[in-house]
């Protein structure tokens, strides 16, 4: 495991007081979901998919056509947004499973954005979801949360769950996503005076399982012929294809209410022109994508494996496809961000730490690194030169194991596994956008892939990225 670094916050680099800005700082929502894929909203196309209120969110702000996650899975991912920094330089490469691996988590020390917030004067909640560390110093509430409300693994029920509220355990009765909304909404309505806040709503939703639902959000699925997304993909197993999408969409449409209740709760208040509002996921997701389920530790959904034993590694399709990098996001801030704006240049989790705090008025600390950049100048509609390009890595060990490093452009991707022969991937997205074509071993374009390789390379020793020893050239 990397060795971790350190970076002690001291007053040497703090943040101006928020009285001191040119204005009012604004409050952020901070709504984020769980294996939710962009295609699994009405406003990114899928006809059937019921979100009218984040489809809404999107439209009264801005929406997100190209935004990554730089790992495909809940924990690294989740460590990543914290932080600015890649999950290898953290010791955070897959989902930490607490039964196996007890002692992973988000080291003390690490600079993360809520603490920065909360030092800087915000009042900072976190409702819902953690899985960066069961152990008590990894607690949200040592990286910059005041309140958490949630549950610290990466598991949880989809009704009656048993929560962490404020210090104490509680049975909770309910579905999950309603509960946790119940809990945020009564974040919200705190008297606060003047003090702007920070409220992280972690989802469960719409991780698997997906079911039960409530009757409302099953109904617009009941008796619909679901669209199938590769139906030509040999041995697809299309009934069980569309069974997961109804589960899987009924679980969004769970989310999407709620969203709903969050939005009409600011309005109430006179909470809506005072708070930036971000949706957004940890990772995307697969139905019959690629002929695989799940995200970047999928399995084949197809009808040649569906007789094998469920850990015989022939069902699994690792990947860092981006149907499994790429999450649905939309900011609204009113006054700020245009409504109906579509942003088409490339972000990624890296790049919220940087941005919020430029949002909020606090400067990023010079003694911590940060990989991502503000795309502030984006959310304002001002003309600025802008990297397109995305590296993203996967070190699974979890099911099989695997060294996924990936560099990305508009036009090309690489995907090289550094631990397994023959898995590497060379994809021409500006003529095959669906990832259909490996052009990993086609002559043609070995000068392609060696730039790319040498990119990934550099991405690599800037990070000080060599957990592979002897991996092969």
């Amino acid at each position: 495991m990397p060795k971790l670094v350190s970076f002690t916050l001291t007053l040497a680099f703090l943040i101006a007081p928020l009285a001191a800005t040119a204005q009012q700082p604004p409050n952020i929502l901070f709504i984020y979901t769980d294996d939710q894929g962009p295609w699994a909203l009405g406003c990114a196309g899928h006809p059937q998919a019921h979100t009218p209120n984040v489809d809404r969110l999107f439209q009264e702000g801005a929406r997100f056509t190209n935004s990554f996650v730089v790992t495909p899975v809940c924990s690294p991912s989740r460590a990543s947004l914290m932080t600015s920094r890649y999950g290898s330089e953290l010791g955070i490469t897959d989902w930490i499973n607490p039964k196996v691996e007890p002692e992973v988590g988000l080291e003390p020390g690490i600079a993360t954005w809520p603490k920065l917030l909360s030092e800087a004067g915000y009042e900072t909640c976190l409702v819902g979801k953690w899985h960066l560390g069961t152990q008590d110093r990894y607690h949200p509430s040592v990286h910059g949360y005041e309140v958490f409300r949630g549950f610290r693994p990466g598991g949880m029920t989809v009704a009656d769950p048993v929560l962490e509220i404020d210090g104490a355990t509680k049975e909770c009765k309910g579905l999950t996503v309603d509960i946790h909304t119940d809990l945020a909404i009564d974040f919200l309505k705190r008297d606060r005076g003047d003090r702007p806040f920070l409220l992280s709503l972690h989802y469960r939703s719409p991780h698997a399982p997906w079911l039960p639902v409530a009757d409302e959000d099953w109904k617009p699925y009941e008796g619909v012929d679901l669209l199938v997304p590769n139906p030509g993909f040999p041995n697809l197993d299309v009934p069980q294809v569309k069974q997961k999408t109804r589960d899987y969409l009924s679980s969004v449409t769970g989310v999407d209410r709620n969203v709903g209740r969050l939005l009409k709760v600011l309005d109430e208040l006179g909470l809506r022109d005072k708070t930036l509002v971000v949706f957004t996921s940890d990772n995307g997701y697969n139905i019959g994508h690629h002929g695989v389920y799940a995200k970047g530790n999928a399995r084949w959904i197809t009808t040649d494996v569906k007789d094998l034993p469920k850990e015989d590694p022939r069902r699994l399709r690792s990947n860092m496809f981006d149907t499994s990098l790429k999450v649905p996001t939309g900011i609204r801030w009113p006054g700020v961000v245009e409504p109906g704006s579509t942003i088409e240049e490339t972000v990624s989790c890296l790049d919220w730490f940087p941005t919020l705090l430029a949002a909020a008025g606090v400067s990023c600390p010079t003694s911590a690194t940060i990989r991502g950049r503000s795309f502030l100048p984006l959310l304002k509609g001002e003309e600025v030169g802008w990297d397109n390009d995305v590296y993203t890595e996967y070190s699974q060990h979890h099911y099989v194991q695997t060294g996924f490093r990936s560099y990305r452009t508009p036009e090309w991707k690489l995907v090289r596994d550094f631990l397994r022969q023959k898995k590497d991937e060379l994809y021409h997205l500006a003529e095959d956008p669906e990832e259909t074509q490996n052009l990993i071993d086609d002559p043609r374009f070995n000068d392609v892939r060696e730039q790319l390789d040498k990119k990934i390379r550099a991405k690599m020793a800037e990070v000080g990225d060599d957990p592979f020893g002897s991996a092969r050239p």
